[in-house]
């Protein structure tokens, strides 16, 4: 059994061109079904067939083209299946499965047409597999094994090369011989490589000419010119275009861009603008300062400009330093020594700029380097006057009397007007006036007394001013140290305790005393030590100088009782060893006390005596003034203790007014709902003509009437009603025989007619817009301050 196709097909190639021209063609194939392997037996006759043993051959496949891309209406005719079996009477059934079947590629069931119903598109998906089957209609049962084949989809060119690296960034050294390889740049075609030339790529520059040019091959760009300058231009951009079947005409094409920047060498020498350059400085210019910046141009970038530079030769050698400013390449000339126009008013110099890194490769277009003279003049400045020493050092004596010379300072004008010198001291370092200068000659005196042990020495600044231009003052340092003197006496180094225990012995020493002095003799301290001449001859003790400016004090007896004498009182004369010598008597007590057996002081001081031989009539003296002192403690605390009884009963006790507190806000004086206002009109007080023997009423009153003439409340204004009534009230009180002897305070409120302020409350405030001024609330005094600084300043404070 055996498939066959109309047409006969010489060979795969010719299947193909049949393919495309007549888009249909046949072609038969063998295979054999032990083996299941294709031997692509071509046959030319389809009565070949049946010369073989039919149940010995089975389906043979090859490959199916479809050209992509298809555009037209109609299904696209692939190719035509048939089994020899197919007899044409509609028994035989024709299945097609795998990929893109039913839905890419379709197939007549019964005459075994393949059609391609959708655009196929070889870059997505180039071939596709499909199995073929042919079934017994009635039964469902294959009549022929199921075979596989393949349809591939055959390209055309209909994809342009692109640039997938574009655009490209290159850089190439400036002045780089011809032909240097810059950058390559490849294109890719989707179009399949192995088909025709729809894939075959060719590359030519459109724009850049003629400056590059480009491999077509192999998208090698390169330099077509040689010496290109950077200084001149530094950038290209550069169009290559890829194209495909070979270049040819229909073929597709695209393009990118290649940016190519010259990178800079070493090509151009520094060189200075001008030949020579004039600055002018200050005398006045502190060392270290910059004096000028000078450069020399180079045209060349980073480290192709550095430079170096040196100063050759010039005036003043020392004078001037040079230095390159990384940053701008500048020359910094810096000062080194101090400048004086009086002495020299000008400098000259040789400078040389140098380039650091230099290429060999460019000596022939050198020297890289460049030579300029700078010139620097002086310009004279007003300088302040100048000490002869900066610093000068005096002494004078502690007892040198006021207005004693000291010494001399001197200063003079640098400038050559020779301005006169007034001399003065700054008072900031000399506060309390010990010294005085005199203003022409500069000699510096005594001004107060001297003490060195307050003050050993004293730092002044002397001030110079010119007397033609006082703003320039020079200042100078003077050191007046105060020579000592021997003006005090040694005393004691410290105030000594010393103790004296009962039991001790003669010949022992209970005391080491040292003395110190506020002098400080060159030669050092000396001091001598002896009892003063009152107590020379004592019987307890006696001093002995040790002769190391100690002294020790030694007890001549033993036997000491405190009851006997408690303190003993030495006065030590201390002398020093000064010209002339000086003295003072110190006072060293020394207490008795008792000690143990080791010599620790247990007590000190003087005994306190019993009364144990005091006779019985003292005792009983004594008794009596106690018992005397008891008593009377007794009737002062009886008599403290006692309470006046009330004038009246317990349960009368609290007749005055009691004050009632409510959380309750009242409404003001216009509120008349709490209190009824009447019954302070109604005066109904019950008077007792009986007064009091112990108060002389005189109660004074605001109308002077008789009580005759006495007006009827009603008829009076409220503010006299309520003040009538209070002075009523305070009458009574004082007249009243039933009242409480002691004081009694009764309090009643009068809040009056009204302020003239009118209302205050903020509350108001908020409700309104007014734009009544509050500033008079400032004037009414401290109680209204907070209501003056919430209204008086405020541009609506709670608005």
């Amino acid at each position: 059994m055996g498939w066959c196709c109309s047409g006969i097909s010489r060979a795969l190639a010719l299947l193909v061109l049949l393919f495309v021209l007549r888009g249909r063609s046949c072609c038969c194939w063998g295979l054999s079904p032990s083996s299941g392997d294709g031997e692509k037996s071509l046959r030319s006759d389809p009565d070949s067939w049946e010369a073989l043993h039919r149940n010995k051959r089975s389906w043979v496949w090859n490959q199916f083209f479809v050209l992509e891309e298809y555009t037209g209406n109609e299904p696209l005719y692939v190719g035509k299946l048939h089994s020899d079996v197919d007899k044409g009477d509609g028994k035989v059934k024709y299945v097609l499965s795998g990929e893109g079947a039913t839905s890419i590629f379709t197939i007549d069931e019964n005459t075994g047409d393949i059609h391609a119903t959708k655009r196929l598109d070889r870059e997505a998906q180039a071939y596709y597999t499909l199995q073929a089957q042919a079934i017994d209609r009635i039964t469902n049962l294959p009549v022929e094994p199921r075979s596989e084949f393949v349809v591939k989809v055959q390209d055309i060119n209909d994809n342009e090369p692109k640039f997938l690296d574009g655009p490209y960034l290159a850089g190439v050294p400036e002045m780089s011989p011809l032909g240097t390889m810059v950058v390559q740049v490849a294109a890719t075609d989707a179009d399949d490589p192995t088909y025709g030339n729809s894939a075959r790529v060719v590359y030519s520059i459109i724009h850049g000419q003629p400056y590059f040019s480009v491999e077509p091959k192999t998208g090698v760009i390169r330099t077509a010119l040689p010496n290109m300058d950077r200084e001149t231009k530094d950038q290209y951009v550069l169009v290559i275009q890829a194209k495909d079947m070979v270049g040819q005409m229909g073929g597709l094409s695209g393009t990118t861009s290649v940016t190519v920047t010259l990178t800079d060498v070493n090509d151009n020498p520094p060189r200075f603008a001008h030949k020579s350059y004039q600055y002018t400085v200050l005398e006045s210019l502190p060392v270290q300062s910059v004096v000028a910046r000078i450069k020399a141009a180079d045209a060349d970038i980073g480290s192709n400009a550095e430079m170096d530079y040196r100063i050759m030769d010039g005036d003043g050698p020392g004078m001037f330093n040079i230095t390159t400013d990384e940053d701008t390449q500048e020359g910094v000339i810096i000062l080194q020594k101090p400048l004086d126009f009086e002495t020299r008013s000008g400098f000259a110099l040789r400078i040389e700029a140098t380039n650091r890194n230099i290429d060999s490769n460019f000596l022939s277009l050198g020297p890289f380097s460049d030579i300029t003279s700078v010139k620097v003049s002086v310009a004279d400045v007003n300088e302040p006057p100048v000490f002869s020493t900066p610093l000068s050092k005096l002494n004078v004596s502690e007892d040198a009397r006021v207005g004693t010379s000291i010494g001399r300072v001197s200063a003079h004008d640098p400038d050559n007007s020779n301005s006169g010198i007034r001399y003065s001291i700054d008072r900031n370092t000399d506060l309390e006036r010990f010294f005085n200068v005199d203003a022409s000659s500069g000699i510096i005196s005594t001004a107060k007394s001297l003490d060195r042990e307050a003050n050993s020495v004293h730092n002044l600044t002397i001030l110079a001013i010119e007397s033609l231009d006082p703003n320039q003052i020079g200042k100078s340092i003077t050191l007046i140290t105060v020579l000592d003197v021997n003006d005090n006496a040694p005393v004691f180094a410290i105030d000594y305790e010393t103790l004296l225990c009962e039991n001790s012995m003669p010949g022992q020493v209970i005391q080491t005393i040292s003395a110190v002095d506020k002098d400080e003799p060159l030669d050092g301290h000396r001091f001598n030590f002896a009892l003063d001449a009152t107590v020379a001859g004592n019987l307890n003790f006696t001093l002995r100088d040790n002769k190391d400016n100690t002294a020790s004090i030694v007890t001549k007896r033993g036997g000491f009782r405190r009851r006997e004498q408690a303190v003993y009182r030495l006065p030590v004369l201390v002398t020093d060893n000064g010209k002339p010598a000086l003295s003072s008597t110190n006072t060293l007590s020394v207490r008795v006390c008792d000690c143990d057996s080791d010599g620790v002081a247990l007590s000190c001081g003087a005994v306190a005596y019993t009364a144990t031989g005091l006779s019985t009539g003292a005792l009983l003296a004594i008794l009596g003034c106690i018992i005397t002192l008891l008593v009377m403690v007794l009737l002062i605390v009886t008599m403290r203790r006692r309470r006046k009884q009330p004038l009246i009963l317990e349960e009368e006790r609290d007749i005055r007014e009691n004050i009632v507190r409510y959380d309750d806000e009242g409404g003001g004086e216009e509120d008349t709902e709490a209190f009824d206002m009447v019954t302070l009109r109604n005066l109904n007080i019950i008077r007792d003509p009986a007064a009091r023997r112990d108060v002389t009423p005189d109660t004074p009153t605001f109308y002077q009437y008789t009580s005759a003439s006495r007006p009827s409340y009603k008829s009076l204004p409220d503010n006299v009603v309520f003040r009538e009534f209070i002075w009523e009230r305070l009458k009574d009180a004082d007249v009243d025989p039933t009242a409480p002897p002691y004081d009694s305070l009764q309090t009643y409120a009068f809040e009056g007619s009204g302020s003239v302020a009118e209302s205050l409350s903020s509350l108001e405030s908020l409700s309104t817009d007014s734009d009544q001024n509050y500033d008079y609330l400032s004037n009414w005094g401290p109680r209204f301050k907070k209501l003056a600084d919430l209204y008086g300043n405020s541009d609506g404070v709670f608005s």
